[in-house]
């Protein structure tokens, strides 16, 4: 199987994966305004190695989007193995591993950045989905995860607490892509936040670039990246090979046509309120399309990061957040 990654343009950028967000249609509209990756919502190995319906139509994509990596979490190296041929079979071009992800529910199940704590099954889950099938496999991480001293973890297998415990104070990225270091991964996304601090504050740079002088394959920085400005800031200080953009491109799939156009000549088109209706016009219908009626319930969510920031914005998401037809949402928008 190809390795994608090797044949893309420099720097990559790419949509990051959110719960909840990173759906076929706004995965199509980011890949219509310049998304060279497209990473789906995270899937469940448990489920999708049991056959799950509402996995598979989670994570199911268009021709339109690839290259499409499917990020998958959870703590069995065996259902690794096996989703690794799933998803090959599916036509995913990539698979993710989610050792990143600080949502209570998967971090409670000892899967996402919970892993970083466990070393060692980190590199059983690599080295599993690496031998399960042929596609390329890259892993998403964050900057560092510390240990809570006055209490254990709680995990729904007690027999398996031990296993789950940070043995030292503090575990960083550092330390888990020397762990995996020997393995064939395809390229590392490095969210620069700690698990303490999961979507604010300024990302950790420092700790990207020490990723950069021991890590020779593909490295995106992702956190914190809401202009092309700051894209370019970061490209420029870590020496990094691209970027995951995940709630910069929440309401604007257009950020990575303007950062292309601004690390090629310095400037970029900032969208008029005409540009972004026809925009919101687009998604609603492809929602309708892939989703159907209850697709555009679920748009709403998208509809008020769209308005963010515009006038009369509080009045719009009031409305917008109701809709419930096409018609809803042309007639709120004009």
């Amino acid at each position: 199987m190809p390795n994608f990654w090797v044949t893309l343009k420099k720097p990559i950028l790419a949509l990051a994966p959110m719960a909840g967000v990173t759906d076929t249609p706004f995965r199509q509209m980011c890949k219509r305004y310049g998304a060279d990756v497209i990473y789906t919502e995270f899937a469940s190995v448990d489920a999708l190695t049991h056959g799950n319906i509402k996995t598979r139509e989670m994570i199911a994509f268009e021709p339109s989007e690839q290259p499409v990596v499917c990020q998958i979490f959870g703590s069995k190296p065996e259902l690794f193995y096996k989703s690794a041929k799933i998803l090959e079979e599916m036509g995913f071009s990539g698979i993710d591993i989610n050792f990143g992800c600080p949502a209570y529910k998967v971090v409670k199940s000892g899967g996402g950045v919970k892993l970083m704590r466990n070393l060692g099954l980190c590199e059983e889950l690599v080295q599993a989905t690496c031998e399960g099938g042929k596609l390329p496999v890259s892993i998403k991480i964050r900057a560092s995860i510390s240990k809570d001293v006055n209490t254990k973890d709680k995990v729904e297998d007690e027999d398996k607490l031990d296993k789950f415990e940070c043995p030292v104070d503090k575990v960083t990225a550092l330390d888990l892509v020397k762990k995996i270091n020997h393995l064939p991964v395809s390229a590392i996304m490095l969210h620069a936040r700690s698990y303490e601090q999961p979507f604010d504050g300024e990302p950790d740079l420092e700790m990207v670039k020490e990723v950069r002088k021991i890590w020779p394959g593909i490295l995106l920085a992702n956190g914190g990246i809401y202009s092309p400005e700051k894209a370019k800031e970061i490209l420029d200080s870590t020496n990094v090979d691209g970027l995951g953009i995940a709630r910069g491109a929440w309401g604007r799939p257009w950020i990575f046509q303007q950062i292309k156009d601004y690390l090629a000549t310095s400037t970029y088109k900032t969208l008029s309120w005409e540009q972004i209706k026809s925009i919101i016009i687009q998604h609603a219908e492809l929602t309708l399309a892939n989703k159907g009626d209850y697709g555009l319930i679920e748009l709403r969510k998208h509809l008020a990061h769209y308005v963010k920031g515009t006038k009369g914005a509080s009045e719009l998401r009031a409305k917008l957040v109701q809709i419930k037809t096409l018609a809803d949402v042309k007639n709120i928008i004009s």
